[in-house]
């Protein structure tokens, strides 16, 4: 991390609480498992979402067509110049991806994962369905990981595992909702196996003792990666654990309720009340303090690429300073970053947004 004269150099109180706001609106799980973390990496946290989200969201709003991908990548360009466009969500992203030294490959993938949604592909095999959800879903957990200042290997594969199974449980819980919508994430191998046609699933929507069992595989699936993830919390930082492993809990909830209903997603959304998260939520905290760190385990192939990006990136950012940048220009470069902010305070610019 980055010391903290970095901070909030672009985002407004206003920008921050409107970050704060997507969130409580658009996903009440990842909410309600954010007021666990400590409050300095609240604020953080939701810029990176809030970015995420509206993401997913203009990708949605336009279909099929790359403008969408294409305007997003503009953006991030922009961000990682220190030139944010006028937006909330990208001013406060700028602050955290230069507070927190995010590398862009993390980002990219996320935007890689929402083109392959645009270009309505579908996965033959489980691991072919592991690098969807490491795109969508495991990218933002090795960007919390990093932000919560854990960058070796180990912590970043178990917190893409924890990303993988979330994103699977989700394909559980939607199945139905997907067949409607003219999309089967499911592996079709996994289908075949059981007798089962992904475009006559798409064409009829039903729920059957084949389909059920198929869910049921994934989810089983969901758990093994849910429970590897335990060994990378455990090396979190101590604040941050009961806020990840809540929202590890909550999310293996959702498994339980749909495996309660028997597996059928086509005629039930699977959910989780108000009351069982905040119980859940109580247990993970006592959990997340008690847990040992457990064996190590193999990174997924599929989501090596995410942990490499950090690892690279983190290894060039520590290379010794060569002849283009003497220690006499690193700190005369720090002088003015510190001048810079020190009229900020004492001559605040009025926001023009």
């Amino acid at each position: 991390m980055r010391a903290n004269w970095f901070e909030w150099r672009h985002a407004t109180l206003d920008d921050r609480e409107a970050c704060r706001a997507l969130i409580h609106q658009g996903s009440k799980s990842f909410y309600a498992a954010s007021l666990l973390l400590p409050s300095d990496m609240r604020m953080p946290t939701y810029a990176v979402y809030a970015f995420c989200r509206i993401a997913d969201d203009a990708v949605d709003d336009e279909g099929a067509s790359r403008i969408a991908t294409t305007r997003l990548r503009e953006r991030l360009q922009s961000v990682y110049l220190g030139k944010p466009e006028n937006n909330p969500c990208d001013r406060a992203l700028a602050d955290v991806v230069t507070m927190f030294d995010l590398p862009r490959a993390l980002f990219e993938a996320l935007i890689e994962g929402l083109e392959w949604d645009q270009a309505g592909r579908s996965y033959d095999t489980i691991e072919e369905l592991h690098a969807y959800a490491a795109r969508v879903a495991s990218a933002v957990g090795t960007i919390m990981t990093c932000v919560m200042g854990r960058k070796s290997a180990q912590t970043l594969a178990r917190a893409c595992d924890l990303g993988v199974a979330m994103q699977l449980t989700n394909i559980a819980r939607d199945v139905g909702e997907d067949a409607r919508n003219g999309r089967v994430y499911l592996p079709r191998e996994w289908l075949n196996d059981a007798g089962l046609d992904p475009d006559s699933l798409i064409a009829n929507p039903q729920m059957s003792p084949a389909l059920a069992s198929v869910v049921k595989r994934l989810l089983i699936h969901a758990d093994a990666l849910y429970e590897q993830s335990l060994m990378g919390i455990a090396d979190l930082p101590l604040k941050c654990r009961p806020a990840i492993n809540a929202a590890r809990r909550i999310y293996a909830a959702i498994g339980n309720e749909i495996s309660e209903n028997g597996y059928d997603t086509i005629n039930h959304r699977a959910f989780v009340s108000t009351r069982r998260k905040i119980a859940i939520a109580i247990s993970a905290t006592f959990q997340a303090y008690l847990s040992p760190v457990g064996h190590s385990a193999d990174e997924m192939n599929e989501t090596q690429f995410l942990v490499s990006a950090v690892i690279d990136h983190k290894t060039r950012a520590n290379k010794p300073l060569d002849a283009a940048e003497s220690p006499v220009e690193w700190i005369l470069t720090m002088i003015q970053l510190l001048e810079e902010r020190d009229r900020e305070r004492t001559y605040p610019i009025k926001s023009a947004h």
